[in-house]
């Protein structure tokens, strides 16, 4: 049986409000029609919901057992509708995000502490994969991804500008083991390989060149699947770990690495959020991006 919503609710304000005429003014109709609706679903039921009289109109035993379990049902679809009209409307909320980690590492890493102190009702749930997620069949609200190339009911917006490659050691690592004057150097020594968790595939080493840009996989004798853990290793001095230069850009400043082969580099596009088009208007994701784009540009 389709539950008859619009005849329960009639019933609700007339036993609410305590008569027809007040319930018809409750809910902005005509007193016959509370009368018709009322009468609908007492012959749906098959059972007398209120005793009237001339002054006076109250539930019969039926009536109260359907008021104790409608009553409360109509007060939280009251709720939940409301909670529904304003929900994404307000700096409050529950913000689901997908990042890879070397987003985390560049971007929300240092940030994240002065978003939820600025919006501290704003709750984030972050999940740390390097695959392209696929947003809506997740239940995310937004995920991160070099370059703004996204599908077609997605939006991008950028974050960053162009990152950097790498290439790092640390100075006992060269020192015991000599620095790599060109790429094809780093065959006879131990690279420091990275794994996507995603594809499950190493990740290549790209280079610029005269003749442009050119990728390989040099050998070593450690594979991670966290871009951290291969810079640890470099600069305990394992061996030479490729990464995006803004990454370590403090353990350069400090001498825990060296970077070598710097006439090398390549341009990587820089760090981008995507999101559905429906959520171009969800408050908590518009708070982020600005405040993100914000702290960018306050540092650039």
């Amino acid at each position: 049986m389709r539950l008859p919503l619009s005849t329960l609710e009639v019933f609700n304000a007339i036993a609410r409000e305590g008569s027809m005429s007040a319930a018809a003014q409750a809910l902005g109709i005509k007193r016959s029609t509370v009368s018709h609706q009322l009468k609908s679903l007492e012959d749906q039921l098959g059972t007398a919901l209120f005793v009237r009289t001339t002054r006076a109109i109250n539930l019969t035993e039926a009536g109260r057992a359907l008021m104790r379990a409608s009553g409360p049902a109509f007060e939280q679809l009251a709720d939940g509708l409301e909670t529904a009209r304003s929900a994404g409307h307000s700096a409050r909320g529950e913000l689901k995000l997908a990042a890879p980690e070397f987003a985390y590492q560049l971007l929300l890493r240092d940030k994240l502490v002065s978003f939820q102190a600025k919006y501290p009702e704003i709750s984030l749930e972050l999940s740390l994969t390097d695959a392209f997620s696929d947003i809506l069949h997740e239940g995310l609200h937004a995920g991160f991804r070099l370059g703004g190339l996204v599908a077609q009911d997605m939006i991008a917006k950028s974050l960053t500008s162009a990152l950097t490659s790498a290439v790092v050691a640390s100075p006992a690592y060269l020192e015991r083991h000599g620095v790599p004057e060109f790429p094809k150097d780093l065959l006879n020594h131990n690279c420091l390989g990275y794994r996507f968790q995603s594809s499950g595939q190493l990740a290549p080493w790209a280079f610029a060149s005269s003749d442009g840009d050119y990728t390989v996989i040099p050998p070593g004798n450690l594979v991670a699947n966290s871009v951290p853990v291969t810079i640890d290793m470099a600069m305990q001095g394992l061996g030479i770990a490729y990464t995006f230069r803004e990454i370590c850009e403090v353990s350069l400043g400090r001498s825990d690495l060296v970077e070598i082969l710097p006439g090398h580099r390549v341009t990587m596009p820089g760090i981008n959020i995507y999101f559905p088009q429906e959520y171009r208007s969800f408050i908590p994701l518009r708070l982020l991006i600005k405040h993100l784009q914000v702290d960018e540009t306050a540092r650039n």
